[in-house]
């Protein structure tokens, strides 16, 4: 070895050093281990990732709260019942109503003020929010289940399979929503079971054809390709090679569906079709203000559930929104930051 290689070498070797000792910052924001010896550099999922931009994003923090906020609102609703002393359904005849029988404003005891009958408004607000999320998530996670496993057998098989069922997703987006819901509760009555069913029959055609459309591009890479060589069965190749790669458009998805399977739950509600009085339920109060005009008497019986339900629904719609910017930076939206 030459005197200049040699030197050469030890400048290359001592840089090496000098890196290893101060630590720096490899692509995409991963760190190069400071520690003696070798340094390693530690890469990130696309999932961490995700995470990272969702965290930087204010929107969606602020949203979360919200929703954290509602969520824990729903969970305590018996503890609030219990502060206050008042049963979500318990009718205060002298204290809720004035002496001309009209609901008292809020004050110190209704802290949302009472309803024609005399009922605590708070209370059943926070009744109605557990209505409310609860056939939001239901609902949602019998959609994505089910359109899930229709997408992945479309896309995958093709073929007969995929007309078929493209078909019946066609006949079921194309089905009119409100006379079906109609014809249904006048058959076996209005619940909460017949609402959930309902919503999630007519919202998982929606998800089948997006899956159908991702799985279709998915079933010709070359890792599926190597995983039917090697003997793997279809049903193994669906949910392990394929669904996982799927798995973030379906997540964004369900955060911007549940917001409209929450507005479709209280329309029904509003229209008598969904979960029955005396439930308490966002949509039955806003029905109940309405009645007789009854809201421009107390516009806080028509205020407090319908400005919950219209902070929810956002918080879910500006969540989902950034969850897919979180996905997808190469959305316009992720571009202007």
């Amino acid at each position: 070895m030459s005197e200049e290689t040699l030197r050469t070498t030890e400048a290359d070797e001592g840089r090496l050093a000098v890196t290893a000792d101060r630590g720096a910052e490899a692509p995409g924001g991963s760190t190069v281990d400071t520690a003696d010896g070798p340094t390693r550099i530690q890469g990130r999922s696309p999932w961490q990732l995700a995470w990272e931009r969702l965290r930087r994003d204010r929107v969606a923090m602020v949203s979360l709260a919200f929703i954290v906020l509602i969520v824990l609102f729903a969970l305590l609703a018996p503890l609030m019942a219990l502060l206050t002393g008042h049963g979500v359904n318990q009718q205060f005849n002298e204290t809720g109503l004035d002496p001309n029988g009209l609901p008292r404003a809020p004050n110190g005891e209704f802290w949302f003020g009472t309803d024609d009958l005399g009922r605590d408004i708070f209370v059943r607000c926070a009744y109605g929010a557990r209505i409310s999320i609860l056939v939001g998530v239901v609902a949602t996670g019998f959609t994505i289940v089910v359109g899930v496993v229709v997408g992945l057998i479309a896309g995958y098989y093709g073929k007969v399979a995929d007309t078929v069922l493209s078909r019946v997703i066609d006949v079921v987006l194309s089905f009119p929503f409100l006379l079906f819901a109609i014809s249904l509760v006048s058959i076996v009555g209005a619940s909460l079971s017949v609402t959930i069913f309902v919503i999630a029959m007519f919202s998982w055609a929606s998800v089948a054809r997006i899956v159908r459309g991702q799985v279709l591009s998915i079933r010709e890479r070359e890792y599926i390709e190597a995983a039917r060589s090697l003997g793997a069965s279809s049903t193994r190749i669906m949910f392990v090679d394929v669904l996982p790669n799927v798995l973030a458009p379906i997540i964004v998805y369900a955060t911007l569906l549940i917001p409209s399977v929450i507005v479709t739950e209280a329309t029904l509600s509003f229209l008598g079709l969904g979960v029955p009085a005396p439930t308490a339920t966002w949509g039955n109060m806003i029905s109940e203000a309405q009645a007789g005009g009854l809201y421009q008497l107390a516009p806080w019986f028509l205020a407090f559930p319908s400005l919950l339900l219209l902070v929810l629904t956002l918080a879910f719609n500006l969540l989902g929104d950034s969850v897919r910017d979180a996905f997808d930076p190469r959305g316009d939206r992720m571009l202007q930051k």
